[in-house]
């Protein structure tokens, strides 16, 4: 018996075959399995019935022996509720639960005796031949997992030489969440790819003795918590912890996220003497223990804790009316911590404050039952930039529908991510999230450039209700009911919502950050989300910037073609200027030349009319003259030789020929007539008989 105990569950689950079958031989036991190609269910049916009572009774004996010298499984219930009176003591039975009853598995599908029992041997036993002589070392270095679900602990023992896939079967047991929904969380940053498959073998990992999960159920709908920050990135970044104390100065500590809580509770009972079991602390999430560290707690880098001795003999009733509403915000935690710390930091390495942050009377920055979204929306920036001061975060003012147009509804290359800022005064990380986080100049400078920020209380249900069912209306009911699934202790959040080609024809919630995260983080999911919203408009851009360069090019045809058409309009309206122009011209000379010819009508007919009779062919002293016209055609006329040279000149002009236009030449003596005297006989001048003289133009 001394023997029996002695021995590990896994190793006498190892032996449960052997004892069973009753074939020590060895090499027997491997040609068994090698003849079904190492089938360990197939070769155990081939060497006995399926339904063989003494295999159900051998197996239950081993499996009773094996969970009689299996450590009890540590419960994370570690809360009581406000208002708990009872002294914490060093027990840790109360504290760990172990009362409590096991995990339901209501789905779990029914088998038979001996296939269940088969598959505890298979899911136990290491087939592998080259490991068959270590089996009892590794019974002794089984790797324990303690996986966290549903504020519930579940402890699974597996020897090295298991696979990832025994361990979501395993898990499966434990939780009955199936192996599809598994999402486990809490490997170590270096072999959190290789965990992901399957068939990865536990010895290949390079895990410790005993390893903490957690255990996210992904729902049907796809619904997945997306807080991306590891436990094991988080555990090597620094913690601020401010710790607010009823009758003592407050006290600020810098730890690593490796600290655990007993930790930080042997910290404070060095620097304020308050024993470790007289401490009673509100602040903590539910499902800590004693050997929850910070990083595995989900409490953001700055958190904010109340600590009561509760060993104190007098508290005043102000002191008591403070910390019962101080309970009614947190959750109070009352953890055993008899054993001691490994080891802490000084007191003067700690930061201390002189005094506790001022808490506002009034949690809602939105009044109750508020009906229009644009008074909302002006209650709250205003009673924000009251509460938090300045910076303060562009809040847009106006309802839902106008920030989204002026978000999502301007051109690809205008267009903006839409954040929702979700406020509820009754979550404890409101004040550190709008303190430190949303008055972060890098945070609010990216606000101001790639976001339209429009902000919303949800404390009072009503103010809720309505805005909910305007998210509805405005984005899509799956962001109304993300916004609704968001727990209390993930608020304040911040949606982000944005539309493009890729996305659909409406807006869609690209990312949801939960209040509890680090000003670094939240900066980086910002500008990582902006980033990969850039990325999918870049098609949209580049199509707009095409349709924009199409009607740039048809732009400038039209006004090339309307700058054609207004010069062929001008040339057009020149050239009727010009023939109008041309046309009044003619008709100005056509008017000058009437005028001229009446002119000189007028002087032909006065000349004309004052030619002497012309004599007779037989009279005598005439003398005759003959004209050549400047055409070479002759004028003839008789003239009496006592007629004048003005005689002559009127004769010439009476045909056409004014003197002023033309002159007369005489041939000889050569002279010009109509420069000499004009009052001169012919008979002076001796143009008698007859006489031939020259009309030429002037």
């Amino acid at each position: 018996q001394s023997q029996s105990q002695s021995q590990s569950p896994v190793s006498l689950c190892s032996d449960a075959p052997q004892n069973i079958t009753g074939i020590d031989d060895v090499g027997e036991a491997f040609s068994h399995l090698e003849a079904v190609n190492w089938n360990l269910m197939e070769a155990l049916s081939r060497v006995m019935p399926h339904e063989d009572p003494a295999l159900a009774s051998a197996l239950l004996q081993s499996q009773a022996e094996a969970q009689a010298h299996a450590p009890l499984a540590e419960s994370t219930n570690g809360f009581r509720p406000p208002g708990y009176e009872e002294l914490p003591g060093p027990s840790g039975a109360a504290f760990f639960g172990l009362d409590q009853p096991p995990l339901q598995q209501p789905n779990l599908p029914q088998r038979s005796p001996t296939s269940h029992l088969l598959a505890q041997l298979a899911s136990s036993i290491n087939l592998d031949p080259s490991a068959s002589q270590n089996n009892n070392q590794n019974g002794q270095n089984a790797i324990v997992f303690n996986v966290r679900f549903n504020h519930q602990l579940c402890q699974i023992r597996l020897p090295p030489e298991a696979t990832i896939e025994q361990l979501r079967r395993r898990i499966l047991d434990e939780t009955s969440v199936p192996v599809c929904r598994q999402a486990i969380r809490g490997w170590p940053a270096a072999v959190s790819s290789e965990a992901q498959h399957p068939g990865s073998r536990l010895c290949n990992l390079d895990l410790p003795p005993e390893v903490n999960l957690f255990l996210v159920d992904l729902s049907e709908d796809g619904f997945m918590d997306t807080e991306q920050d590891e436990v094991s990135q988080r555990a090597e970044k620094t913690f601020t912890i401010h710790v607010q104390f009823e009758s003592d100065s407050p006290l600020q500590l810098s730890l690593p996220g490796r600290t655990t809580m007993l930790q930080l509770k042997m910290n404070v009972d060095n620097i304020k003497t308050i024993p470790v079991r007289h401490q009673e602390w509100t602040g903590w999430p539910s499902g800590c223990d004693n050997e929850t560290t910070l990083a595995q707690s989900g409490i953001e880098l700055v958190h904010r804790f109340g600590v009561r001795n509760i060993a104190a003999t007098a508290v005043s009733q102000s002191s008591s009316s403070s910390q019962q509403q101080l309970n009614n915000s947190y959750e109070l935690v009352n953890v055993d911590s008899e054993s001691s710390a490994d080891e802490f930091e000084d007191a003067t390495d700690f930061n201390f404050t002189d005094s506790p942050p001022a808490q506002p009377h009034n949690m809602h920055l939105i009044q109750n039952n508020t009906d229009d979204e644009t008074m909302g929306s002006s209650q709250f920036v205003e009673n924000y930039k009251a509460r938090y001061g300045e910076p303060c975060p562009d809040f847009f003012v106006g309802s839902l529908e106008s920030a989204r147009q002026l978000a999502c509804l301007k051109p690809a290359r205008e267009r903006k991510l839409l954040a929702i800022y979700l406020h509820h005064g009754k979550s404890i990380l409101t004040n550190v999230f709008c303190d430190q986080l949303m008055k972060n100049e890098s945070i609010i400078q990216t606000f101001i450039e790639k976001f339209v920020l429009y902000g919303w209380d949800l404390t009072y249900e009503s103010n809720k209700d309505m805005f909910l069912s305007s998210l509805t209306a405005c984005i899509s009911s799956n962001a109304s009911l993300q916004a609704r699934n968001i727990r209390l202790d993930k608020l304040p959040a911040i949606m982000l919502v944005g539309k493009s080609r890729e996305l659909g024809s409406s807006c869609q919630v690209l990312s949801v950050i939960h209040g509890n995260i680090g000003v670094d983080d939240l900066l980086t999911r910002l500008i990582e989300t902006c980033e990969m919203f850039e990325l999918q408009l870049q098609g949209e851009i580049r199509e707009e910037e095409e349709r924009a360069a199409r009607d740039q090019v048809k732009a400038e045809q039209d006004m090339a073609y309307e700058a054609t058409l207004q010069a062929d309009m001008a040339k057009e309206a020149a050239k009727r200027q010009k023939e109008a122009a041309q046309a009044a011209e003619r008709k100005r000379l056509e008017s000058e030349r009437a005028e001229e010819d009446a002119r000189r009508e007028s002087i032909r007919l006065v000349a004309q009319q004052s030619l002497p009779q012309e004599p007779a062919e037989q009279a005598t002293g005439t003398a005759k003259i003959r004209v050549r016209k400047p055409t070479g055609d002759f004028l003839e006329r008789r003239f009496f030789t006592s007629n004048c040279l003005q005689d002559l000149l009127n004769f010439v002009t009476a045909n056409g020929f004014l003197i002023e236009e033309y002159k007369l030449l005489r041939s000889w003596p050569r002279s010009d007539l109509t420069a000499i005297e004009s009052g001169q006989t012919l008979e002076t001048l001796k143009l008698y008989p007859q006489e031939t003289v020259i009309l030429e133009e002037r």
